[in-house]
């Protein structure tokens, strides 16, 4: 286990972080819970994958009292054609700051794991079929920090401390929306409780 890694009640230092093509976006924030989930990189298809679930409950999300905010250790104008598309703040870490920060890492597992397979072939098959038809755009050749990152999820309450935390074994290794809804009712709870 990565020693940098947080955890539940880890105190995560109050910032602004630059969105790519909007506001900057306050992690954490004085108000809502923030879902901070680190991705791969621009374009990647199974981070596309999972991210369009996410789009797609955007709403139910947000009425729970939930900032989703995407980081990616992509450049931000290789990041810029996709924030359009997602209703959510993306943020370029090129530099991978936050990824060290965050204890976030990259491993030959994150592909070569088989529960990652499914999901890639379906989000692969995807991607090139929408780019055919010219209604999605393929990553960079070129990815300066490799492919090989793993997914991290943390829910950070208003206060600053880290209310959940899962670090991924494969690239498709995260919370799903009904799991995001599910900590952010417990993080209420354990906050009116507290």
């Amino acid at each position: 286990m990565n020693a940098s890694r947080l955890a539940v009640g880890s105190p995560v230092p109050a910032r602004a972080l630059a969105a790519v093509g909007g506001p900057p976006v306050s992690v954490p924030d004085p108000e809502r819970l923030v879902h901070l989930q680190f991705r791969r990189f621009a374009g990647c298809p199974i981070c596309n994958l999972h991210l369009r679930s996410v789009a797609r409950r955007h709403g139910e999300i947000e009425a729970a009292g939930v900032s989703e905010v995407a980081v990616f250790h992509s450049p931000a104008e290789q990041l810029r054609p996709y924030a359009a598309d997602l209703p959510f703040a993306l943020v370029a870490d090129p530099d991978m700051r936050l990824y060290r920060e965050f204890g976030v890492e990259a491993a030959p597992r994150a592909l070569l794991d088989p529960r990652a397979w499914g999901p890639l072939l379906v989000a692969v098959g995807r991607q090139l079929c929408l780019a055919a038809l010219g209604r999605d755009r393929a990553p960079a050749i070129r990815q300066p920090n490799g492919r090989l990152g793993l997914p991290a999820d943390f829910l950070i309450s208003p206060d600053g401390r880290v209310a959940a935390v899962k670090y991924g074994r494969h690239a498709y290794d995260q919370w799903a929306v009904d799991d995001i809804l599910a900590l952010a009712a417990e993080a209420r709870r354990s906050a009116s409780v507290g």
